[in-house]
């Protein structure tokens, strides 16, 4: 107890008992999100190599251009900054993601038991622009509504000129949705809309349904991180394989 009270003094960055590589992790996230951020903004500013044949890059899903056509021709910037924000709102208010940049970031803390970067004076999310955070369980339905649309993406990336085919593209594309929706339907908010405010799961057939969702949710749950990260990966993977293949740079090989 007398070790976990001084370390609760924050009196140095750093400053732990631990004798484990604690420092890996708040690292590895840094050099994850930080490199992912820049190439994401930077294919997203870049406005070009986003679709080759059937495939269209997950960063800008939904294809503003198809569906409002006349209004788009009056946007002057990259339809992606319309689109991005909301996968952004999602990830950044998520859970998991908030615990992962606030000790990687923020330092606060780096780690359990380790010092932190600046004196305890949490307050709860109650400042901007951490309130927005509160915000999760709306960017949820967005999230829901964007992996829909990877889903008709998925649909259309077997699709060439009218006949059923698949190619390397198909298999990329198709992944990342599939992460995507794991990601997403494995949310801590999406379990509470399951299963959440009830007193009583056994008092109606109703609720009995919602139980055995709850449970279906709650497995998805426990492997949320993985998800998390996964799809990360996949989103970035995908619109460099799109990319490379609508510059000539690859070859997207046909299967069927």
């Amino acid at each position: 107890m007398a070790n976990s009270s001084v370390i609760g003094m924050n009196e140095k960055l750093g400053q732990t008992y631990r004798s484990d590589a604690w420092w890996v992790e708040p690292v590895l996230t840094v050099l994850a999100l930080g490199l992912f951020s820049i190439y994401a903004f930077w294919r997203a500013a870049q406005n070009n190599y986003y679709e080759w044949g059937p495939y269209l890059s997950p960063f800008y899903s939904p294809d503003l251009r198809a569906l409002f056509p006349e209004m788009m021709r009056w946007v002057a910037f990259s339809p992606a900054f319309l689109v991005l924000w909301a996968p952004l709102g999602f990830r950044a208010s998520c859970y998991f993601y908030r615990r992962a940049y606030y000790r990687s970031f923020f330092m606060d803390p780096p780690a359990c038991a380790v010092g932190e970067a600046m004196p305890h004076n949490y307050q709860g999310e109650k400042g901007l622009p951490f309130v927005l955070s509160n915000l999760h369980r709306y960017f949820l339905y967005l999230a829901i509504i964007l992996t829909l649309f990877h889903w008709t993406h998925v649909a259309h990336s077997f699709d060439f000129n009218g006949h059923f085919g698949v190619g390397t593209g198909s298999l990329v594309i198709t992944l990342d949705a599939l992460l995507l929706t794991l990601y997403v339907f494995s949310c801590h908010s999406w379990r509470h809309l399951v299963g959440g405010k009830l007193n009583c799961f056994s008092c109606s057939k109703f609720n009995q349904i919602r139980y055995k969702g709850w449970v279906r949710v709650s497995k998805l749950n426990e492997n949320h991180m993985l998800w998390a990260w996964l799809s990360l990966a996949s989103v970035g993977f995908a619109d460099f394989y799109v990319y490379m293949v609508s510059s000539g740079v690859f070859h997207d090989v046909r299967f069927f």
